[in-house]
């Protein structure tokens, strides 16, 4: 129960936490901004961010018509009041990744991440996709594959071209926290990510042709239990890598955050 409740309380960023909305010198309210928290969240330079001085109009137009029909109406409530830069996770490494504040009402606001979208890993093995947007390959792709997608999901073209996708930032999602799980109940865990996924695969896929292919024997479990050992073995070379070159000065880390 407490892992709900935590979930429900992590909001985007937190709005006291996320906006400076109130001029103390004058004691008025003005318009709602993120506070900036160098290096994880900082407002962008025009050279940075080209399409800030007119507030993305032309990519939110284009975002907007990316939505269904009946979201867009709940979209149009929101009017855009601050953009800034925030750092990505370990997936997204080397993307740009930005979060834009709207607001609806007083205690009424949305926080939308834009996040860069880039071709696919497996084009070069498997050939391009029916998508010409990297943006909404990634939209559709979790559309078809999530039973219930984040609703405000779309994709959109930054002024300096940079194809995007758009999506609620965090939006009460769950992390559990593995650490002090035991064998049993992180054999269960992983029992349900394993069902997840097949069901995301079932729906993307044809499932006929992908339980034919991986047939009754275990060579598809056998190797994917191998792939698995490797993947975690190379993560810990990796990772000593990373330390080894931040101890002998050729990376620089901030351990401070």
């Amino acid at each position: 129960m407490s892992t709900f409740c935590h979930a429900k309380c992590r909001t985007p960023i937190g709005i006291e936490d996320a906006m400076a909305a109130v001029d103390e010198e004058r004691r008025q309210v003005v318009k709602p901004r993120f506070k900036d928290d160098p290096p994880l969240i900082y407002h962008p330079s025009v050279e940075l961010a080209p399409g800030v001085e007119t507030e993305f109009r032309e990519p939110m137009a284009r975002y907007r018509a990316s939505l269904p029909d009946h979201i867009r109406v709940l979209f149009d409530r929101y009017r855009l009041c601050d953009v800034a830069i925030k750092v990505v996770g370990i997936g997204s490494v080397g993307t740009m990744c930005g979060i834009g504040l709207y607001i609806a009402a007083e205690d009424d606001p949305l926080f939308l991440q834009y996040k860069e979208a880039r071709p696919s890993v497996l084009e070069p093995y498997a050939g391009k996709g029916v998508y010409e947007h990297q943006g909404q390959r990634v939209v559709c792709g979790q559309r078809l594959m999530q039973s219930a997608s984040d609703i405000f999901l779309g994709w959109t073209t930054g002024v300096n071209g940079r194809e995007v996708y758009v999506r609620q930032l965090r939006d009460v999602k769950l992390s559990p926290i593995i650490e002090d799980w035991d064998v049993d109940t992180l054999r269960e865990f992983g029992k349900l990510c394993a069902w997840a996924l097949a069901k995301a695969h079932a729906r993307s896929g044809d499932a006929a042709k992908i339980a034919g292919y991986m047939g009754s024997s275990s060579t598809f479990d056998d190797a994917i239990c191998e792939f698995a050992v490797e993947y975690a073995d190379q993560n810990q070379t990796d990772y000593r890598a990373f330390i080894k070159a931040i101890r002998v000065g050729r990376l620089r880390a901030s351990t401070d955050i």
